[in-house]
């Protein structure tokens, strides 16, 4: 079984939104400090946001007043809210704990994102 499970990418043109979900399963959610990273293809996994146990936000600076990130403990879900999508947004999207580490070097599968047109 999965302890984090990604989804809701997919190709959106430029301008455009999409709502990531992350599933957490086999921890206690609401202990954590989770973050949503991400990755572009030839470079390194980047942190985009993260949300501390309180519900109190950081953003990276270039996703400030685009990207919005949330979190429901009584689903033990993760959410990242993308408005204005740019093509340089385009990367695998990832959740874990923030710092990285929920288990390990534990990382899912991760959602793509593409913007393009």
């Amino acid at each position: 079984q999965e302890l984090l499970v990604e989804s809701g990418g997919g190709l959106v043109q430029p301008g455009g939104s999409l709502r990531l979900s992350c599933a957490a399963s086999g921890i206690i959610f609401s202990r954590y400090v989770l973050g949503w990273y991400r990755q572009a293809p030839g470079k390194q996994r980047e942190l985009v946001a993260y949300i501390t146990t309180g519900g109190s936000t950081t953003y990276t600076d270039s996703v400030k007043g685009r990207f919005t990130i949330s979190r429901d403990n009584a689903k033990s879900t993760v959410y990242l809210q993308m408005n204005s999508l740019k093509p340089e947004d385009t990367a695998v999207y990832y959740c874990n704990s923030y710092p990285p580490g929920i288990v390990g070097d534990y990382w899912g599968q991760g959602t793509q994102v593409t913007v393009s047109s």
